[in-house]
């Protein structure tokens, strides 16, 4: 059961008088030591912390017996749980929906989807209806053995709404865990490109650092120190594409993936992507003060209204057969057309930029 809670940005309790609806019910079993709520529920809600327990407590979300309670309260034997939300429990089974695909392979085993930006690529709030796994539903729904449903097919990998490119969907679930294999034991080869912000004075670097969720911002990620107990390890080397006085174009190659990766890391080294707003690549970092060049910024932020960053290759040995199945997607055109513009921008430049 994906816990309500991870789909909550803001827990508020508007009025006391407002209806709430339940998601989630759980009665204490005998014998139960007397244990913090918070302690109790964070070993009972997946895909939750301790903190998101305590701030929907704060919120009069968390009931106990019918009654609220707060995050200290300590659960009893026989004790019944429930968890109220202000807004009905929404069915998150996915249908399949007609949605423009681009298939760039398929066969019995897999498919290789050529994912636009803007896409959501799976269920969530906000986006419970047309995202990727609705329209990979739809193009596979002659097919009696694809359940979109069952964990064991589909997606092996993500890519976030805004970034455009090459992602993998297993129709069975001997292809999707031979395929996760290969993704957990970082033996595929996935490439980006993408636009910074920022002149690199190297050609090419390696980006090492924990990636966990950022304590001040949980819509975003944030880099620690390689080694600490808080996030993941990641690694993402970098090769420089072209330069363009004010912003690179880049190659990114990952060892790892973890969430928002590439957008993390980059920020964390002062090049953040041009156009990514959550990790502050939408303020005019480089460049010049003058009117005429915080319009042409602008015109860039329209013509490319994203994160400039494509999955531009994908490369993984095929399930069944064994052989290397090796992918690669031209630059959509807002990005192209973006990264052309920069082209002919620099040649107005009298020099690069230390």
């Amino acid at each position: 059961m994906e816990n309500d809670l991870e789909l909550t940005n803001e827990l508020e309790l508007e009025e006391e008088s407002q209806q709430l609806y339940e998601h989630f019910r759980i009665e204490v079993d005998r014998g139960q030591e007397p244990l913090r709520i918070d302690k109790f529920l964070v070993g009972h809600l997946q895909h939750t912390t301790r903190n998101r327990i305590q701030q929907a407590a704060d919120a009069g979300f968390i009931h106990v017996n019918d009654t609220p309670v707060k995050s200290n309260y300590k659960v009893r034997a026989g004790d019944v749980i429930t968890l109220m939300l202000d807004r009905p429990h929404y069915d998150t089974t996915i249908e399949p929906e007609d949605i423009p695909l681009s298939v760039v392979y398929e066969d019995e085993e897999l498919m290789v989807i050529n994912k636009p930006a803007g896409l959501v690529v799976h269920p969530g709030v906000g986006n419970f209806h047309g995202t990727l796994v609705n329209a990979i539903a739809w193009h596979l729904r002659n097919l009696p053995s694809y359940d979109p449903n069952d964990p064991q097919v589909g997606l092996v990998h993500r890519i976030d709404k805004d970034t455009s490119g090459l992602l993998v969907a297993a129709k069975t679930p001997e292809a999707k865990t031979r395929l996760g294999v290969q993704f957990f034991n970082h033996d595929t080869h996935r490439s980006y490109n993408a636009l910074v912000w920022g002149h690199f004075t190297e050609d090419e670097g390696r980006i090492e650092g924990n990636i966990g969720r950022d304590p001040r911002d949980r819509q975003r990620m944030a880099v620690f120190p390689p080694g600490s107990e808080v996030g993941k390890p990641a690694v993402t080397h970098w090769r420089v594409l072209e330069r363009y006085g004010y912003t690179t174009l880049i190659e990114c190659v990952l060892e790892t993936g973890r969430t928002h990766q590439i957008r993390a890391h980059l920020k964390h080294i002062g090049h953040p992507l041009f156009g990514d707003e959550r990790y502050g690549g939408m303020e005019i970092l480089r460049g010049e003060r003058s009117s005429t060049y915080k319009a042409f910024i602008q015109n860039c932020f329209k013509l490319c209204s994203r994160q400039a960053l494509h999955a531009r290759t994908l490369g993984f040995v095929h399930p069944k057969t064994g052989q290397q199945m090796d992918f690669t997607s031209e630059l959509p055109d807002d990005l192209a057309a973006l990264i052309d513009k920069w082209r002919r921008y620099v040649h107005a430049l009298p020099e690069q930029p230390a």
